[in-house]
Formats: structure tokens, C-alpha cells, sequence
């Protein structure tokens, strides 16, 4: 029997098992949800949804791949493809997610000690603790490594003052994962890594209401936040190179988001048959203009190309060394493929893409209208597209900077 064979035994033993675990405690209700439906604020009281997250923390498969030592399911990247092959046929869906999961729990994993591990792994694997990321600055943008906020050495503890913004559900999180200046005789080699209780004292959050509607981002002020040295990860004044890889992560989530421009309640079907409903049809059955049927099919055959590369990307993938500079280019191509479904789609409702409230519009009108504004921070956030062509020309390409 070759080696193939076994593993392909192998793996269709732990389907019978997922696919047997799953039939006992996905609950029905929830059948075709999706884990948008229940973000807001970080969570539900909806029984179901409740009792799904349970489940599937305690089994440590809403991070599948994470050691069983912290809670995670400790799975193959092959059992996972399984698993969410399973999870899918049976119009189920991930409970457990955020910023914790995406973001900050695989850098804890490689950056963290075991005292950080062992505190903050369970909130994060069991979906009960909400993280947000204080990186961005009014001055310190794109040019990250020019922050500001101080965090100064009291002995004991640092002293922690200024302001991030775009701070993603910082006025729903528990605990921050701050970029804080801790030498300010140097730029990316003065920078620190710090962990902060948001629950502190001189911690403000402040909404920030944007053109969607939506008020996913806030000001976040510190004025003398006491934060204990053991919150510091990583070595101190090295936080610039924990920093790096945490975005690597979080791009790794974007370029790999098939259905990264689909915010709650967003009408999910195909360009082609939403465009039917809304232009008419020929005589053959398809979209009655002949030019815009031509760009949604080029749309449609490039969002399949990118759906087969990801795919492609995880079915070579043989080791668990995580991402790479290659996230750059997944993160730029998804972008393009979203904002450019947006845009088609706002073409294609003609004045019904103009709504924003009322009866004369569909909840998935005033939706692609709003998810069309939104989709527009994609190619800013995480990196702005300029920042990701740079890291593509240096780290990939090999390019250097001419005088």
C-alpha cells in the first residue's frame, strides 16, 4: 500500500468523524448563517449561535491548525481542508474569529512566552475575548514607524500616553495588542510590543461614524495607562519585527477571503444572475447588454482565478513556517477582485444602487450600496495597496531603491 493511500485512508476516517461530530452539534437553526450575521459587538445572545461557539471552542476547531497544548485542534492542514469541506456541505460556518484568531494568536504563538500563552490563549480559542490592534496614528500612517504614543519605564510597570485611530472594535474589545514607543532616540528600533487591558483607566474609545453608515473604527486616547511589564512580548525596542509579522497574518486572512467585499446580509449570488433580475435577458438567456455582460464575465473568470490560486496556495503548502511576503500580492489581487465586483454590482442596480434608506429600495440594495463605500478601506487598511507594491518590489522582486 503506497503512502498515499494511507494518508488518503487517514483522511477519510477523520471525515466520518468530523462529518458524525458535526451532525451532533451544529444546530439546525443556524443552517446557511454566515459568522458576519453575528459580529456586531462581538457576539450574539442567540441561543444557537451560543451553543455552536461552545462546542466548537471546546473542541478547539475554530482554530484547527493551533496546537492542542493551547486549545487549538492541533489538525493537518489536510484534515482542516476536510473539515471545512464538511462544514460547508452541511451549510454550517465558524463561530470563532476576530482579530484574536486572524491576527494576534498565531503572533502570540511564535512571539508570546508561556506565561502570555497560557493567559491569553483560551479567551482567544474559546471566542470569549475580543482583541483590537493599536497601530495607526494621526501622524503615523502609512509610515507606520514614525508613532508616537509613549510608553515610558516606571519600574514595575510603563506609563502609557497618546492616541491611535482606525482602531477596529476598540470600543467592544477586552484587550488591545498596542505599537508603542519605548526609545525615541530611534525609529523602528524604538519600538515596543505591548498588551493592554482596555478595561484600564485612561483608556477612551470614540467612534468614528464613516460614509457606509457603519462605525467599525475609533479614536483610542491613553492618558497614563498603567500596563505591567509581563504585557510586554517580545523584547523590548523589538516590537517593530512583532509588529511586521502580525500584519503578515492579517493579510495572509484578506488575500485568502473569497468573500472578503460581502458584509452582513449582502446578496451573495453570482454577478450574471443578479444582473439578469436587473437588465433582462436576450434571447439566448443571457444578460441582455452586451457590454457589460463581457465585464462580468471577465470579472467572473478573474474572482475564479483567484479562488483557484488560494486554493492552489494551500494545497502546496508543506510546512507550517506561516505566511510570507507572498500575502502582499494575495492581498493586492483580492482587493481588485472586491472593489471591482462593488462597482459592477452599483452598475448593474442602475438608480436602485443609489438608496441608502427607505421603502423604495430592498435591504440587499441599500446593503451593496453601503458595502460599495466600505469596500473602498480595503485597499488601505492592512497596508495600503502603495505600501504592498513596495514589499512586493524589495522582498519579492529583489528591486532596490534608486537615488
Amino acid at each position: 500500500m503506497s503512502a498515499a493511500t494511507v494518508v488518503d485512508s487517514d483522511l477519510e476516517v477523520f471525515r466520518a468523524e468530523a462529518r458524525q461530530w458535526l451532525a451532533a452539534n451544529f444546530p439546525p437553526a443556524l443552517k446557511g448563517a454566515n459568522m458576519l450575521s453575528f459580529m456586531e459587538g462581538f457576539g450574539s445572545n442567540d441561543p444557537d449561535f451560543l451553543k455552536w461557539k461552545k462546542a466548537m471552542g471546546e473542541k478547539g476547531w475554530g482554530v484547527p491548525t493551533w496546537p492542542k497544548q493551547y486549545g487549538g485542534g492541533g489538525l493537518s492542514k489536510a484534515e482542516t481542508r476536510v473539515l471545512n469541506q464538511e462544514l460547508n456541505r452541511i451549510g454550517a460556518f465558524n463561530p470563532i474569529g476576530g482579530m484574536g484568531t486572524a491576527m494576534f494568536g498565531p503572533t502570540l504563538l511564535e512571539y508570546g512566552n508561556e506565561e502570555q500563552k497560557r493567559k491569553h490563549m483560551p479567551g482567544i480559542v474559546h471566542g470569549t475575548v475580543r482583541w483590537c490592534q493599536g497601530y495607526s496614528e494621526p501622524g503615523a500612517g502609512s509610515d507606520l514607524a514614525s508613532l508616537r504614543t509613549q510608553a515610558v519605564d516606571k519600574g514595575d510597570h510603563f506609563l502609557v500616553n497618546g492616541q491611535k485611530i482606525w482602531t477596529s472594535g476598540a470600543q467592544y474589545a477586552d484587550w488591545c495588542f498596542c505599537l508603542v514607543r519605548t526609545d525615541n532616540t530611534r525609529k523602528h528600533e524604538g519600538i515596543s510590543f505591548l498588551l493592554i487591558d482596555m478595561k484600564s483607566p485612561g483608556i477612551e474609545t470614540r467612534p468614528i461614524k464613516l460614509i457606509s453608515g457603519n462605525s467599525p473604527f475609533c479614536e483610542t486616547f491613553f492618558t497614563d495607562v498603567k500596563v505591567p511589564k509581563e504585557n510586554l512580548m517580545g523584547p523590548l525596542n523589538g516590537g517593530w519585527t512583532v509588529g511586521k509579522r502580525l500584519l503578515q497574518f492579517e493579510r495572509d486572512g484578506q488575500g485568502g477571503n473569497q468573500r472578503g467585499a460581502s458584509f452582513r446580509g449582502a446578496d451573495l449570488r453570482s454577478l450574471d444572475e443578479i444582473a439578469k433580475d436587473y437588465i433582462g435577458t436576450d434571447a439566448k438567456g443571457r444578460v441582455a447588454d452586451l457590454d457589460l455582460r463581457a465585464r462580468i464575465a471577465g470579472h467572473m473568470m478573474e474572482a475564479a482565478a483567484m479562488r483557484l490560486t488560494v486554493q492552489r496556495m494551500n494545497d502546496d503548502a508543506r510546512s507550517n513556517q506561516g505566511p510570507s511576503a507572498v500575502t502582499s500580492i494575495m492581498k493586492n489581487a483580492q482587493v481588485r477582485v472586491n472593489q471591482g465586483r462593488a462597482e459592477l454590482l452599483l452598475e448593474i442596480l442602475g438608480t436602485q444602487g443609489l438608496g441608502w434608506e427607505g421603502a423604495s429600495y430592498t435591504a440587499n440594495e441599500i446593503d451593496h450600496t453601503r458595502n460599495w463605500l466600505s469596500g473602498k478601506a480595503q485597499s488601505i487598511y492592512g497596508g495600503s495597496n502603495e505600501i504592498q507594491s513596495n514589499i512586493i518590489a524589495k522582498r519579492i522582486l529583489g528591486l532596490l531603491d534608486h537615488q
